[in-house]
């Protein structure tokens, strides 16, 4: 027998989702997608355009969203034996500590093997532009310590030979747009480190910053580089034993004024997406202030959750049983959430990376 509080049971965050509402293209426009807004005291819905989200925004709010930027980290290379292999990185390219060796650069790594047979430790597996790996260690799930081999730019070298890693349930190879498409227009060139896109920024345009400026509205920045813990699936049926994998986070000392004067004077602060909720509830759990912070974070935010930071999100649709949706039912209530969500269903809302958004106020 059952005896978990429906808060805590993983299965308590299922729903019904015709695949064919799985987003597999980004809308025409950034800002042409539909916009779901909760009333997270209330549970009340409306149905908007993204195209309005800079009038539902309070005027002095302060948005935060995850400047990382997505790198073509999913490349495939050779066994000696010549069997081919899929090698998806994770560690963040801005954080590996690179020495110098005889046959160029080395580093240590973290990232996902997929190969017909799994190559085994000590195996070498060649890339072209001379990159190459030797397998250290395996995990479970497919996750790997590799040590990296290469000369040059190791940027560089998967810009040219990787692929935007998109998320499994879009049922296509990333093309020439998802370059472009795949990445937020704030995503700052040094910080491309993310295997995924903090999704709920790929909505906003040059008309909708505009907007937001002209109604005094002003978006702070953090970074968080999204790798293996944001989307590894939450597999304890009780989630309160589920545990995270650790991202890096940064708060510069910029943003963490700006959010200090914000919470001082009672004007909200808004997280674009649950990557920036996650850091700027991760800090504070870490440091217990507000203030700038540089290193990981393993927070797992479910309901019973005290966020100290953020006060309302811009979120896209998630996954059944994920600790994303966990996480916006820790700020919203989960029967609040799971009811937008049947509501996002039965009007063919788009689900997931490519999808719509919503706004929890």
């Amino acid at each position: 027998m059952n005896n978990i509080p429906p808060d805590f049971d993983l299965e308590s965050y299922n729903f019904p989702l015709p695949e064919d509402l799985i987003a597999q293209t980004p809308a025409a426009e950034r800002d042409e997608s539909r916009l779901m807004v909760l009333d997270k005291k209330t549970g009340n819905t409306a149905i908007k355009s993204f195209c309005d989200f800079p009038e539902l925004i309070p005027e002095g709010a302060l948005l935060v969203a995850n400047n990382s930027k997505v790198v073509p980290a999913r490349i495939f290379g050779r066994k000696s034996t010549g069997g081919k292999v899929e090698f998806l990185l994770l560690s963040p390219i801005p954080l590996i500590e690179a020495s110098q060796c005889a046959e160029g650069c080395k580093a240590m790594a973290k990232g996902l093997l997929r190969a017909s047979k799994g190559p085994r430790k000590g195996e070498i597996i060649t890339f072209d532009h001379g990159l190459s790996l030797e397998v250290m260690d395996k995990g479970e799930f497919g996750l790997s310590e590799v040590m990296l081999h290469w000369k040059g730019d190791l940027r560089s070298i998967f810009e040219q030979c990787g692929k935007i890693p998109l998320p499994p349930y879009i049922k296509r190879e990333a093309d020439e747009s998802d370059l472009s498409r795949y990445q937020t227009l704030y995503a700052c060139d040094k910080k491309a480190g993310s295997v995924a896109a903090p999704t709920a920024g790929l909505h906003f345009s040059p008309d909708i910053d505009r907007r937001l400026a002209e109604r005094g509205i002003k978006r702070a920045e953090v970074t968080l580089y999204v790798g293996y813990g944001t989307f590894s699936p939450v597999r304890a049926r009780d989630i309160r034993e589920h545990r995270m994998h650790k991202e890096y986070i940064e708060i510069p000392g910029e943003t963490a004024a700006m959010i200090k004067e914000a919470k001082a004077e009672g004007r909200p602060v808004i997280a674009v997406g649950t990557t920036s909720a996650r850091t700027l509830e991760g800090a504070f759990r870490e440091t217990g202030e507000i203030g700038p912070f540089k290193g990981e974070t393993d927070i797992f935010i479910y309901p019973g959750f005290t966020f100290n930071v953020v006060d309302r999100m811009l979120t896209n649709f998630h996954l059944p049983e994920s600790s994303l949706i966990i996480m916006i039912s820790a700020l919203a209530g989960r029967e609040n959430v799971l009811n937008a969500y049947k509501k996002a269903v039965d009007n063919r809302f788009r689900f997931f990376s490519y999808g719509d958004a919503m706004l929890i106020s």
